[in-house]
């Protein structure tokens, strides 16, 4: 592996620096207030290290009452837009501001406003493309995560993903609208329209291109405590597996967990442009609360309480036959049996009130999950990463890159330290800020670079 990531290191520096890099979002978010339940995110996008331009286009619109919260609910969006020129770019813009300005428009929000506001782009998307031959058939793809006091719900059209992480298992909320995707899903269509290898990059479904486009509904999920949700273009997950996202999204605070899935990417050859948003729920501060959904309504019948009933109508039914065996008790006889009855009947109604409450409130719309991948922090993550560190030594000193180590190397002898001390997880963390002050330096020297002539990476 190191040989490899080395060459590609030595092949990309040739990119001009000027346009590799865009600034890291800010995270915008006060983790005090008691109605946003804790939640803290960060979102990143980069241009990586073979585009000129960025075609990605990231938004995230947070509530700012509890009011609007309650109402609206926080969305985040990932778009990657596709199209000769600058149409991929418009495409993506497009997208993420008109899901926002369209979702958050409607007064009153249901279940269909967000899928609704989905389809508003692709509308916008499409007549601009009509009416410039410069954008015809530019598209994009469109993931929206969407948290309010029922849950998380999602939106999505193309091959950017939606993942949920939980208790040390990453699932990915979003089926891919890909060729490779579609194929796999329906065998007979492998068997009778395909023959060889299928290509990966081919999508099945985007904003734009058409006048209709069919909008995958997911949710609502219950969000508890410590859940982190991802948001992200395939210019991740086509270099970074799924397993290392999720430990990396689990090891890390959002803010550095958007940084070293950006800075890994690129260091194997960052083909795409790559942006993430991560989010992290927390319990709530004030009450320790576990869920961040709503409880079930407690005025709904309990085990004790059906139990109660069904023991008084078997009173009810038996005094009933002792009863009205004496023509003289058989008043008190009907009396007792019509009472019995009643509450059975009650019984049996709420019974299955509660359940179809039960069984239709957290049931996802689509299939989600469709994939699920072990999460769990491990020696073995930690030296891969340790060997992308070890290539850009390599590469450094092949190339005389004047290049500091020192930081680096504190953050790599303290994750030899967790390792002996058999915590996997703060030493991934710190070889994860290895990464980060390794890419900061290969930076600095692209600039020092840049700054006579482009150079090659």
């Amino acid at each position: 592996m190191l040989p490899l990531i080395a060459a590609r290191l030595t092949t990309l520096i040739s990119f001009n620096v000027k346009h590799t890099h865009s600034p890291p979002a800010k995270r915008r978010f006060s983790l005090h207030d008691k109605w946003k339940y804790g939640i803290e995110f960060a979102e990143l996008s980069d241009v990586g290290m073979r585009r000129s331009n960025n075609q990605d286009s990231y938004v995230s619109v947070l509530a700012k009452s509890k009011t609007r919260f309650e109402s609206h609910g926080h969305l985040f969006v990932v778009a990657d837009g596709m199209g000769a020129h600058a149409a991929g770019e418009l495409a993506s813009q497009l997208a993420t501001e008109h899901i926002c300005r369209s979702y958050f428009h409607v007064e009153t929000v249901n279940e269909h406003s967000l899928e609704a506001a989905f389809h508003q782009a692709n509308r916008e998307i499409y007549g601009k493309g009509q009416s410039n031959p410069e954008f015809h058939n530019m598209g994009t793809t469109a993931s929206g995560l969407l948290l309010n006091p029922k849950g998380a719900f999602i939106a999505h059209v193309g091959d950017s993903r939606v993942y949920r992480l939980r208790n040390e298992c990453l699932e990915q909320l979003t089926f891919d609208h890909s060729l490779v995707w579609e194929i796999e899903a329906n065998p007979e269509l492998q068997a009778t329209s395909w023959s060889g290898p299928i290509p990966k990059n081919v999508i099945t479904r985007s904003l734009g291109p058409n006048a209709t486009v069919q909008v995958d509904i997911e949710g609502p999920f219950d969000i508890e405590a410590n859940d982190r949700f991802l948001l992200c273009s395939d210019g991740l997950t086509a270099v970074v597996d799924d397993e290392e996202i999720g430990t990396l999204v689990g090891c890390l605070d959002p803010k550095n967990a958007a940084q070293v899935l950006i800075d890994l990417a690129n260091l194997r050859g960052g083909p795409d442009n790559i942006t993430v948003t991560v989010v992290h729920a927390t319990a709530n501060e004030d009450d320790g609360n576990q869920s961040l959904t709503p409880k079930p309504n407690p005025a709904l019948p309990k085990p004790l309480l059906y139990s109660t009933i069904c023991t008084f109508l078997t009173a009810a039914a038996l005094t009933a036959l002792s009863l009205g065996s004496q023509k003289t008790f058989l008043p008190f006889a009907i009396v007792a049996l019509t009472v019995g009855t009643i509450l059975g009947i009650g019984c049996l109604a709420l019974r299955s009130s509660r359940s179809k409450k039960t069984t239709n409130s957290n049931l996802p719309k689509g299939r989600a999950p469709y994939r699920s991948y072990n999460a769990r922090p491990s020696l073995e993550l930690y030296d891969r990463l340790g060997q992308t560190v070890q290539a850009l030594r390599d590469a450094s000193a092949e190339h005389n890159w004047l290049m500091e180590w020192e930081s680096v190397d504190r953050c790599q002898a303290e994750g030899e330290r967790q390792i002996t001390e058999g915590d996997a997880s703060r030493a991934i963390q710190s070889q994860s800020l290895a990464i980060i002050e390794a890419m900061k330096q290969l930076r600095e020297q692209q600039n020092r670079a840049a700054s006579d002539t482009s150079i090659d990476l």
